[in-house]
């Protein structure tokens, strides 16, 4: 990584959107919180999300507070390295968490079954005939997509908040998965436990994103990473080209710069992210999502979205209740005070010019609820998409 690129946020009066919207704010270690100023525990559904609809983009009426954003894998918490050390010293579900009165042994095997567990659930052997058959039935013309910033830069109560994280994959088996913000050390713990999925990871140190598909369902074609040439926070654009049921996909995930001051570099990425989208075989659908950090005012500053790449959010019809995935009035994991809702993970998508055609059909917060451990899995909700796969009726008949 290069050096650090901070970012300080300071008490402003009301302004237009694109001048106080918040930065990402500062990556904390463990211990570094303040003792929660409440201790209910809160679950948010799509009714009180709907219900948040006076929230919008522009918290006009709220200052902002004085903090700091630290990118660099330079400069992090102790504990935050200590705990990225233990995942190439020893397994890494030690590392992430086990009491301390019990032996090194069964630590980990207490570890490895509880976080199994979490993952596995009540497994599909265990369904009935009519069950599997449905369950079969109703995936095999759609596709599902995860995308999630799952903050494993911040290490507070980080090994609830992976067993909660494993809880969510075992629960929806995404067909595919794309994550931001990995660590080495829950890389590997999910590597562990998720052996139905395949791993291309964008970096193997600092913290990096990686794209996860499902064995059973989308078989790897070729991958790349394409880099971002003037980014400071080391980040870049992993690509996969897959089949799915045949037809070929081009799947995509990135970690855009973060911070509003450097919006510029932002955008730099985000009109290379668009080059390689529109570049990507027309034969190929084309499917972006990722941490974008981007304010609507970004997009505008750019023309908008060229011909050609659709966001899926306004695809749905922009619906209110999977519009924030960074919600500082509800998710209270960064102790931010004041509420702030800004859609900064976004899908974008790119239809095929010939095969089959993918039409999103939902899209879905997940995430939404708070851990035994009053935190929530990650500071972003993770954005859920169901698509349908459309056969045209000549390509039925050829086929």
């Amino acid at each position: 990584m290069k050096t650090d690129s901070e970012c300080t946020l300071v008490t402003a009066e009301q302004s237009p959107p694109s001048q106080h919207l918040p930065e990402h704010l500062e990556k904390r270690s463990a211990g570094s919180k303040n003792k929660k100023n409440s201790q209910k525990t809160r679950i948010l559904t799509p009714a009180t999300s709907l219900a948040r609809s006076s929230h919008q983009e522009d918290p006009s009426s709220s200052q902002k507070a004085s903090a700091t954003c630290a990118q660099s894998t330079q400069t992090e918490s102790p504990q935050l390295q200590s705990f990225q050390t233990q995942s190439t010293q020893t397994p890494p579900i030690q590392g992430i968490h086990s009491p301390s009165t019990e032996s090194k042994s069964t630590q980990t095997q207490h570890s490895s079954f509880s976080l199994q567990q979490a993952y596995w659930g009540r497994s599909f052997t265990d369904q009935s005939t009519d069950e599997q058959e449905t369950q079969s039935s109703s995936r095999s013309s759609h596709l599902t997509v995860l995308s999630w910033n799952i903050d494993c830069l911040d290490t507070d109560n980080i090994s609830h908040r992976v067993k909660g994280l494993l809880s969510q994959f075992g629960k929806y088996s995404a067909d595919v998965v794309l994550l931001q913000e990995l660590v080495p050390g829950c890389l590997t713990t999910l590597q562990n436990i998720m052996k139905d999925y395949q791993f291309l990871q964008g970096s193997e140190d600092g913290y990096f994103t990686a794209i996860l598909l499902r064995k059973d369902r989308v078989q790897l074609l070729q991958s790349n990473i394409v880099k971002y040439p003037t980014t400071e926070m080391g980040r870049n654009l992993p690509i996969a080209n897959v089949s799915f049921l045949g037809h070929p996909l081009c799947i995509m995930t990135s970690h855009l710069e973060s911070c509003k001051s450097n919006s510029q570099e932002r955008l730099n990425q985000l009109r290379r992210v668009w080059k390689w989208i529109k570049e990507a075989p027309e034969d190929h659908t084309v499917i972006f999502g990722g941490d974008t950090n981007l304010r609507d005012w970004e997009v505008k500053k750019l023309g908008g979205l060229p011909d050609g790449i659709s966001d899926v959010w306004e695809m749905l019809g922009e619906p209110e209740e999977s519009k924030y995935t960074w919600d500082t009035s509800i998710n209270d994991n960064k102790e931010i005070p004041h509420s702030i809702c800004l859609r900064f993970d976004r899908l974008f998508l790119r239809a095929a010019a010939e095969d089959a055609h993918l039409r999103p059909e939902s899209m879905t917060l997940i995430g939404l609820e708070k851990l035994k451990c009053d935190y929530f899995i990650s500071d972003h909700w993770g954005i859920l998409c169901a698509f349908k796969c459309e056969v045209s009726e000549e390509q039925r008949v050829n086929e």
